[in-house]
Parts: C-alpha cells; sequence; structure tokens
C-alpha cells in the first residue's frame, strides 16, 4: 500500500512510515494533529527512482500512477481540511530518522504552504531526493548508520497558519533536570525557532505544578511567514519584538501537552507545536536523543 491515512494501521509502524509519520500515527486519535497522509516505504520502493530525475519533470515522464495517486489522497485531503486547495507540509520521514538514537534533524528537506497536487507532487520528490545529499550521506557514516537500502517515507500535513510556534522538550536538555519542560517560542511558524535564524522566547516550566519558573522573553526581529508557494522570513514589526510571543497560560498548556506525550510515548520528547485561533496543534513529536 503506497498511501495511507493518519487513521490506518501501517501509520503507526515506524518500518512503512519512518519515525516521523509513525509517531503522528500513534498521536493523531488523542491529540490535536492536522489531518495527514503518509507515502510509505512500498511508495517509495515504487517511485521513489523519481529523485533521480527533475522535480518539476512533465507529468508524462513520471512513474505511472505516481500523480494520480497523489492527487487522489490530496483530493480526500482537501475534503478533511474544508477547502480545495489546502497549503500543506511535506515533510521527509526517513525509516531510521527521529529515533531514540538519532533524530536526523535538519539533515532531509521539508517543504511548507504548498498548494496543489502538482506543486505536492514535486515537493514529494525534492524529499526524496534529500536522502541522497552529502550532508544527509555524511551524518549517516557518523552515526553509524547503513548506506545501503535507506528507504524514504514522506508525510503531507495540512498547514496550520500559526500565530505563535515553536518547540519543547519535556525535560531541560541542557541541564538534564527531568522536572523541568524547556519551551521556545515566537511569532508566526516555527521554522525560525527550528532553523535558528531568531532568538525566541524561552519559558521554564515546573512539571509536576505547571507553575512558570522562568520566562526569558528576547527580541524578536524576524519571523516566517506563508507567502506565495511557501513561506518567507519577514520582519517582526517592531512594536512586537519585545512583547511575549505567549502567555504564561499558554506556555502552560504547550507545558501539560509535551509531559503528557511524554507519558504517552514512555521517554522524554521533543515536540514541534503551533498555536492558531487559540488552540495549541502537535506537528512532530521525537525522543530527546541529547539526555545522558
Amino acid at each position: 500500500m503506497e498511501i495511507v491515512f493518519l487513521d490506518h494501521p501501517w501509520s503507526s509502524d515506524a518500518s512503512r512510515v519512518g519515525g516521523k509519520g509513525s509517531s503522528l500515527g500513534r498521536l493523531a486519535e488523542e491529540f490535536t494533529v492536522p489531518p495527514a497522509f503518509n507515502l510509505t516505504t512500498e511508495a517509495f520502493d515504487r517511485w521513489g527512482e523519481a529523485r533521480h530525475g527533475s522535480p518539476d519533470a512533465p507529468k508524462a515522464e513520471l512513474p505511472d500512477g505516481f500523480c494520480d495517486a497523489i492527487t487522489e489522497a490530496y483530493t480526500r485531503l482537501a475534503s478533511m481540511c474544508g477547502t480545495e486547495r489546502p497549503a500543506v507540509a511535506v515533510r521527509s520521514s526517513a525509516i531510521d530518522e527521529d529515533g531514540a538514537e538519532s533524530s536526523f534533524a535538519g539533515q532531509h528537506d521539508t517543504y511548507l504552504n504548498i498548494q496543489g497536487a502538482d506543486a505536492v507532487v514535486s515537493a514529494i520528490i525534492r524529499c526524496w531526493a534529500s536522502l541522497d545529499s552529502d550532508v544527509a550521506l555524511d551524518y549517516r557514516r557518523q552515526s553509524g548508520l547503513p548506506i545501503e537500502g535507506r528507504q524514504m517515507a514522506v508525510v503531507v500535513q495540512q498547514m496550520v497558519p500559526a500565530d505563535v510556534s515553536g518547540v519543547a522538550f519535556s525535560a531541560n536538555p541542557v541541564t538534564g533536570a527531568l522536572g523541568e519542560v524547556v519551551i521556545n517560542s515566537s511569532w508566526g511558524l516555527g521554522e525560525s525557532v527550528v532553523s535558528g535564524t531568531v532568538t525566541p522566547d524561552t519559558y521554564i516550566v515546573e512539571k509536576s505544578g505547571s507553575r512558570v519558573i522562568s520566562s526569558d522573553i528576547a527580541e524578536k526581529a524576524v519571523m516566517t511567514v506563508s507567502k506565495g508557494d511557501g513561506t518567507a522570513e519577514v520582519d517582526v514589526p517592531r512594536i512586537m519584538r519585545a512583547q511575549p510571543s505567549m502567555s504564561d497560560e499558554t506556555a502552560r498548556e504547550v507545558a501539560r501537552l509535551a509531559v503528557a506525550l511524554e507519558r504517552r510515548m514512555g521517554h522524554p520528547v521533543d515536540i514541534e507545536w503551533a498555536v492558531y485561533d487559540k488552540t495549541v496543534y502537535l506537528l512532530q513529536c521525537r525522543p530527546i536523543t541529547t539526555l545522558d
């Protein structure tokens, strides 16, 4: 089976949909996860050679059935989202990605604010191609992971037009304190936080009582926003730069989400989250790999 939505049993199987896809599949029923579908390892085995060509090749040059299958899945996702052309994030999910020993953070490609089936097809091919990049191959060698036989699933997920977003750790990744949740947040989409182009606000929240222990409000000069058929980094309005990106109550809500996910997964977690219209969405969940 080449394409499965999050409610399909294969979407909980890392050997079918990779670490990123399987964590969302396991959590979507219990937590607020935007709708998504996964291209499985079977899709990679059947169509993955397309990564050696051009992502903008005419449909006639792409593998038989590939475009039709993506169009059908995207149309179903559009129905779930209540719009004809939903903006989606197209994210790599290599089979050994987001594991307990290696995260592959930043090694494979992600494409944001992709609209239309043809654009999704191109983004999927680019994700597959990133499996062969020099950066990803060097990471594999340094981590002692195999070069031969590597496979990549891909997650296609509804984009959340975030007001605020960021990352959260259910244990302090710097000090190792297991009783603290550390949250980094900033305006707009989370790409500025993940890529390190903005100094985010940092909240430390007590895990047991959800008390905000400290909040370090940064001067947030830039933010990532949806623009055209992708994203752009823009200046934050001056009046917002030194303002807290979220209230203490929202920080506590994000902390509660991180704690609940740690309990569900059975280990400390590193999550990506977004707030839109006062709702906190879970975008990714992976083990923290930096704790001793």
